[in-house]
């Protein structure tokens, strides 16, 4: 067996399996910050991705933490808020850019990966980690998942690919989830297409020694076969699983979101009255939000409707660049992260301080050639 660590955040493994094939692991191993994604740690699993990709004996990948608290937080944005203020004016801001467009390009890996890719979000799977598991052919959930796009609270938008996938989710509960950062469990998602799979969270070694144990083949697509079943076979009963507030508050969702403008909208959930505490969390969430994020999650709804997966990450870089252009996003961070006040001054400080004319700034691409232009 082969064992190297590229980095100490990242481990990336090869297993040994029958029939001189091989299973790829990648682990997170970044525990104080729950995990959360720096530039390296993005280029230490798409550099494997790609090399497992053309390896023959490689059949089947697996991406997971070292802990059972989190797979992982999201993207190290204090460290983009510090570059933000290194480079002051600077658009793009070349360590942004550099994050985000490596961080899209794993993203867009993932989504398109032709062997089976399993994702194990147990615990903690917020932002860019949403972003590894999303697109993933196997996604694994567990009776500790907690899953959540809480970009409005940095004033930034659900990016790593959320203009795709959240436009895909049942109903309007895409543009619930992305306006108000709500928090999903493991039942919430499976039914959003989130998750695949439902596993105790403590039968994950025994989910890769039988992986390790499988009989593997030179197809990829007998690779996905197997892994699914093997999948199924070990799943937990669905009388495990908790309730989902997603799918029990689908109707009030539907008649929360239905108005055709945003500031209705947003009128609407701030307005809920209800007996649910999941929504009415969410509605005061999006209360304390950046008005900015909550007209990007709306924009990015229409804009992306009809774009391509590759589309869809090319405008998302040129969104999340110009976000860090502007003050929502720096201001975000100090008052949840830095700071901690949770007393963010958002300018504008309401929706309808929101002009067209500024927020057509965050779709101006800041370059003559885009950075993802080769993403097919």
């Amino acid at each position: 067996m082969h064992d190297s660590t590229l980095l100490e955040t990242v481990k990336i493994e090869e297993r040994d399996c029958p029939g001189g094939m091989k299973l790829g692991v990648i682990t997170l191993d970044a525990p104080k910050s729950l995990h959360a994604l720096t530039l390296e740690m993005i280029r230490a699993i798409d550099g494997a991705l790609l090399a497992w990709a053309d390896d023959g004996q490689i059949a089947c990948v697996v991406l997971q933490s070292s802990t059972d608290k989190a797979f992982c937080a999201g993207g190290d944005v204090r460290s983009l808020r510090t570059a933000v203020f290194d480079a002051p004016g600077v658009v793009p801001n070349p360590q942004a850019l550099a994050f985000f467009a490596d961080e899209y390009r794993l993203d867009h890996r993932i989504h398109t990966y032709v062997k089976p890719l399993l994702v194990w979000g147990g615990g903690i799977v917020m932002g860019g980690g949403l972003g590894l598991m999303a697109g993933a052919s196997h996604k694994v959930v567990t009776e500790s998942t907690r899953i959540a796009m809480p970009e409005i609270t940095i004033g930034l938008f659900p990016d790593v690919g959320g203009s795709w996938f959240l436009g895909r989710m049942p109903g309007r509960t895409g543009l619930f989830l992305g306006l108000t950062g709500a928090a999903m469990n493991a039942a919430d998602a499976l039914f959003v297409g989130l998750g695949d799979y439902f596993l105790q969270q403590e039968a994950r070694a025994m989910v890769l020694d039988a992986l390790a144990l499988a009989q593997w083949q030179a197809d990829p697509q007998a690779n996905h076969q197997q892994l699914d079943r093997l999948l199924r076979g070990l799943s937990s009963p669905s009388s495990l699983l908790p309730e989902s507030p997603v799918r029990a508050n689908y109707d009030a969702i539907a008649t929360l979101t239905q108005a055709p403008t945003l500031s209705e909208v947003v009128a609407a959930i701030a307005a809920y009255d209800g007996e649910s505490a999941w929504l009415q969390k969410a509605a005061h969430s999006l209360a304390r939000g950046a008005p900015s994020s909550a007209a990007l999650v709306w924009a990015m709804r229409a804009r992306t409707r009809h774009l391509s997966l590759a589309q869809v990450f090319q405008l998302e870089l040129i969104v999340a660049v110009q976000c860090c252009a502007h003050p929502d996003f720096a201001e975000g961070v100090r008052a949840l992260l830095i700071d901690k006040d949770n007393a963010p001054q958002w300018r504008p400080s309401s929706l309808s301080e929101l002009d067209d004319t500024y927020l057509n700034e965050y779709f101006q691409a800041p370059w003559a050639q885009h950075p993802l232009a080769d993403l097919a």
